[in-house]
């Protein structure tokens, strides 16, 4: 499985880095983050680095078969220029690819409350398939700290794009 994880924004980008340390090791992992993420990461194994304007990377090609595509967190400009089509950077090229090729898109918007622009955007998308999957805590696994309340929300995601997973407690 290839995985696209892509980080807009600085508000929440830990939880994407999350998202993308806690990928099985068997998924190619690929990242995008947008300059204003102000968070410096060192190269893993299995993890791609993309630069965010760098539109002709491998990952912004129909032809390069991802399998899913994480915006995490995905900031309302972010969203905007997806629901609009527009791409000007790797991110929203590879959104839009996603959209255009019916893969797995999920974006997890992190601003709160949601304005009524954002609202008709988030629908609009949601309209054509990409999952929109804010970070919202459940109480019914009950997390005591940050981190699991974290590995919550990764873990619903994880399961939202089809990769099993053990980071909840689950409905009993």
């Amino acid at each position: 499985m290839r995985v696209v994880v892509a980080i807009s924004g600085a508000s929440g980008a830990e939880l994407g880095l999350k998202a993308l340390e806690l990928l099985p090791s068997v998924v190619d992992k690929h990242l995008i983050m947008s300059d204003s993420a102000k968070v410096v990461l060192k190269k893993e194994q299995n993890i791609t680095i993309h630069d965010n304007s760098d539109i002709s990377a491998s990952v912004a090609s129909g032809s390069f078969k991802c399998d899913a595509m994480l915006i995490i967190p995905c900031s309302m400009n972010t969203l905007a220029k997806v629901s609009c089509g527009i791409a000007d950077n790797l991110i929203t090229r590879v959104a839009s690819v996603m959209i255009k090729e019916r893969r797995t898109l999920l974006l997890a918007p992190r601003e709160m409350p949601f304005s009524a622009i954002s609202l008709e955007n988030m629908l609009k998308l949601s309209r054509l398939g990409v999952i929109i999957a804010p970070p919202v805590l459940a109480y019914y696994s009950e997390q005591q700290t940050l981190e699991q309340m974290e590995n919550f929300m990764i873990g619903k995601w994880f399961d939202l794009i089809g990769i099993d997973n053990e980071l909840f407690k689950r409905w009993s």
